[in-house]
């Protein structure tokens, strides 16, 4: 386990130095039994701290925001009501000033000593931290050791972005708790950030002296991006008389140096913060989810990682980005590149099918711009679920089918001996999905893709940019 870090070290430690202003009253515990009255002075004593949060406004590289930070040397950061009306008024304060929230939960949870009424205040909290959200406001949160009990299971779990601290005790239900209960000890490494981490719970696991950074970098790609257009148009090949076949651009995107969604990133993103799982306790390293800047435009972008199939929990992980677009109006980018679903026993029970259909729902739903780029292979249902948007762009090479060719050919000709000749009947290539107004622009690929990486990635990130500017009148927001 860590050691911890007390309110005011961490806050010290994260904002801009002088910027932090607090917003805390002092507590009122006149109406208190003299017992319990006696308990919260020497905590207050012993903690430096008159409750178990701080709060207040300040800056985080030069971004300003509002800080909801635990106490755990006040009774070992326990919510009482107080505290929770203390965290209110700081999330209601945030919404009212437009201010992205920073929350550091240190608990192991409701006060004992106010039994159920400080129990359901986790809900009031819950309110607030939901009307905040919905606003369109930006909710991080960078769980600290130990958060356990109903802080984990409310405002410590409803973050847009979630982080934690290195080897943090972090889990629903205390490990002294489990074993007075059960009377063994809860198993080890279960509840450590890293096993979270692994198992797509939280997004990342954060020392404190790398907070500030990655915070700064949050704040940054989740504000509203208004940047000039100064970028060259996007290359597009057409007119240009192709003489390659469909067939030769599906063996193109087959190859294993053709660039992906990494290689996007790496060459192409101003800046790019991956976020990892579904939050849900399911991860799927198919499916990359990001905050990302490409030609200056902040968006969520989701894209399908070519070198594995993608399964349920990848779709579900492809959805979260969707609805942190849609929540923060952020734009979206979906990257098609996948040689398609994944076809097993688990996937199957894992409801595959549904999430097809509920990824095309979802993204056909969405009311912030989006633009679908079919980097590579578009093969079935698996590019069904990222491909509405309003704006496809196709790589020269960029194909879409309802399945593998070979499959096609089985299905026509009981055989494979026919898949090049399928791949030009089912109209696959870039040139027909303009034609059949599926796709609307192409990116060409002089040289071909794997020739030039970056100058690939490059060109489809600037057709990126240009689509979200268009769509967005200039201004995108």
């Amino acid at each position: 386990m860590t050691d911890r870090n007390e309110a005011r070290e961490l806050i010290d430690n994260v904002v801009d130095a002088g910027s932090f202003a607090t917003w805390d009253d002092p507590i009122d515990i006149s109406g208190h039994d003299v017992s319990y009255q006696d308990t919260l002075r020497d905590a207050a004593e012993r903690a430096g701290a008159d409750e178990a949060v701080i709060t207040g406004r300040a800056s985080i590289g030069g971004h300003g925001v509002a800080l909801i930070v635990s106490e755990f040397g006040f009774l070992g950061g326990s919510i009482g009501r107080a505290t929770a009306q203390r965290i209110v008024t700081a999330v209601t304060y945030a919404t009212e000033q437009r201010l992205p929230l920073l929350a550091a939960p240190c608990s192991g949870g409701t006060r004992m000593q106010e039994g159920t009424p400080a129990f359901v205040e986790m809900i009031t909290i819950t309110r607030a931290i939901l009307a905040h959200k919905t606003a369109g406001l930006p909710y991080l949160v960078y769980l600290r050791h130990p958060t356990t009990g109903g802080v984990f299971a409310s405002w410590g779990s409803l973050g847009h972005i979630t982080m934690a601290e290195p080897k943090a005790l972090i889990g629903f239900l205390g490990p002294r708790v489990y074993e007075a209960v059960h009377g063994t000890p809860f198993p080890a490494g279960v509840q450590d950030a890293e096993n979270l981490g692994e198992h797509g719970i939280i997004d990342d696991v954060v020392p404190i002296d790398e907070l500030a950074t990655v915070t700064a970098r949050a704040l940054r790609l989740l504000s509203p991006s208004h940047p000039p257009d100064t970028s060259p148009p996007p290359r597009n090949p057409m007119p240009r008389e192709r003489t390659d076949t469909p067939w030769d651009s599906v063996r193109r995107t087959r190859r294993h140096d053709r660039p992906g969604v990494t290689d996007l990133l790496h060459h192409a993103a101003d800046d790019a913060l991956q976020l990892h799982g579904t939050g849900a306790g399911e991860r799927d390293n198919g499916l990359v989810l990001a905050l990302a800047s490409l030609g200056g435009i902040h968006c969520v972008l989701i894209g399908q990682d070519r070198r594995a199939p993608v399964g349920p929990a990848g779709l579900r992980q492809a959805q979260r980005g969707m609805r942190l677009a849609e929540n923060l109006r952020l734009p979206l980018v979906a990257i098609i590149d996948t040689p398609g679903a994944e076809l097993s026993r688990e996937a199957e029970q894992g409801a595959l099918a549904g999430e097809i259909a509920r990824s095309v729902a979802a993204m056909t739903a969405l009311t912030v711009p989006t633009v679908s780029v079919l980097l590579g292979q578009g093969c079935g249902g698996a590019a069904l679920a990222l491909l509405p948007a309003d704006r496809v762009i196709s790589a020269e090479h960029g194909w879409l089918s309802a399945l593998p060719l070979e499959g096609a050919s089985a299905i026509v000709h009981r055989d494979t001996l026919h898949t090049a000749e399928m791949a030009t009947r089912q109209r696959i290539a870039a040139p027909d999905l303009i034609a059949a107004e599926i796709a609307h622009h192409i990116v060409a690929e002089p040289p071909d893709a794997h020739q030039d990486p970056r100058g690939f990635s490059r060109a489809i990130a600037t057709a990126c940019a240009t689509h979200l500017r268009e769509l967005a009148g200039g201004t995108v927001q």
